[in-house]
């Protein structure tokens, strides 16, 4: 190779390289709801912030078709970046507490798919619809 093409594959592995962390997917506005898949980064409109959902656990809400004594739980695992400081939150459907993160506070709005007693969800299958305000 000359060297031309050695300081070109050079110049191409550093910016592939320092590409990782600065990942950002759409950009959304505060007071607002919106959807997310797993693995979906958001930015949040006029705030340095960025919300990851990382999926869902635990899912033990009573399915649709059944009839339960209680409710039940999701688990949704998100991540809060905002100042420089990445935090991981779990926002619940059982009781949909938001959680506080650098003065933005981010609420869970809604889990989907909702559970049937006939069909398992897959992980990459659910959407979680959030809202984050200040």
């Amino acid at each position: 190779m000359t060297r031309w093409r050695w300081m070109a594959l050079g110049v191409f592995m550093s910016a592939l390289a320092a590409c990782d962390e600065s990942i950002t997917g759409p950009s959304v506005p505060l007071d607002k709801t919106f959807t997310m898949a797993p693995g979906d980064i958001v930015s949040l409109e006029d705030t340095a912030a960025r919300v990851q959902f990382h999926g869902v656990a635990g899912d033990s809400r009573c399915p649709a078709d059944a009839v339960c004594i209680q409710g039940g739980d999701a688990v949704v695992h998100v991540s809060v970046t905002a100042e420089g400081t990445r935090r991981d939150y779990e926002l619940h459907t059982g009781s949909m507490a938001p959680v506080t993160h650098n003065g933005l506070t981010l609420a869970l709005v809604e889990l989907m798919p909702y559970p049937f007693s006939s069909r398992t969800i897959a992980a990459g299958d659910y959407r979680a619809t959030l809202r984050a305000t200040r």
